[in-house]
């Protein structure tokens, strides 16, 4: 992680890409030491929010691209697929709001594109679940810290 800091705005947004997919890293952590290290609270909202987002954009391609990577590759029996796939199918795209969640959010954003659930509509719910997620995390991080 410290690496990733010392490359400043690149670093953060692979982190926030990598966040958004199956590879198991914090974002929040790189937000928080960004802002502890004296970054630019907008900027750092802006690129988190687009490396993330753009992460999903990833999951919902491996979707929507490939019937193999669902019969071969990803596990449908695990308990976040479950929740994820049932939450889906009680309130629809709606829960991309949520695709931000550890555990239920990349496959989501998967059922999403396998679904072919509408482009436009999952980058913008997505977009504004993760864009409030940040704003909320970088809010009480300057409340705290004064």
């Amino acid at each position: 992680m410290d690496a990733l800091f010392q490359a400043g705005w690149p670093g953060l947004f692979l982190i926030a890409f990598l966040a958004a997919t199956l590879v198991p890293v914090s974002s929040e952590a790189m937000v928080l030491l960004m802002l502890a290290g004296g970054y630019q609270p907008l900027a750092i909202w802006a690129v988190a929010t687009a490396g993330n987002t753009l992460g999903s954009v990833a999951g919902y391609g491996i979707g929507a691209g490939s019937r193999w990577v669902f019969s071969k590759q990803v596990n449908r029996e695990s308990s976040g697929w479950k929740r994820a796939e049932g939450l889906f199918g009680r309130w629809g795209g709606w829960t991309l709001l949520l695709a931000w969640v550890p555990v239920i959010g990349d496959p989501l954003c998967m059922i999403a594109g396998s679904l072919r659930y509408r482009f436009w509509r999952f980058c913008l719910l997505v977009f504004t679940g993760k864009a409030g997620r940040y704003a909320i995390l970088i809010l009480l991080s300057e409340a705290v810290t004064g």
